[in-house]
């Protein structure tokens, strides 16, 4: 299957608004339900729907305070992006990420790879 920028698009936004939200209805709608979640360089690995859900939930106080996201495609490959973003936490910093997301048929991802470096601004 060979996903669109179109598709990728609709699915980031989505993810920012599930962020924005915390509500389980919103995250469920962006992961199939074995999805796989990775976040390095954190021991983050949420198996399975439920697991993202509960742990997208826990970080809730991340958000306290507000926060932006910016990002961008780099490349998409068959059923799978690359996506580049900063996220800007006013409590916690800035954040560069690399983002792996591959897609199902149905648009909802099957496995996301995060790389986060917290970016130290003088």
């Amino acid at each position: 299957m060979k996903i669109s920028e179109q598709q990728v698009t609709t699915w980031v936004d989505n993810y920012v608004k599930a962020w924005r939200t915390g509500a389980k209805k919103d995250i469920e709608a962006l992961f199939a339900q074995d999805a796989e979640y990775h976040e390095l360089p954190y021991a983050t690995d949420w198996i399975g729907r439920s697991a993202i859900v509960e742990g997208w939930q826990s970080r809730e106080e991340w958000q306290q305070g507000g926060w932006e996201f910016e990002w961008s495609i780099l490349a998409i490959n068959g059923d799978t992006a690359a996506i580049d973003g900063t996220g800007t936490y006013a409590e916690l910093g800035t954040f560069a990420n690399l983002w792996i997301v591959t897609l199902d048929g149905r648009g909802r991802c099957v496995m996301f790879r995060m790389w986060n470096n917290q970016i130290h601004l003088s």
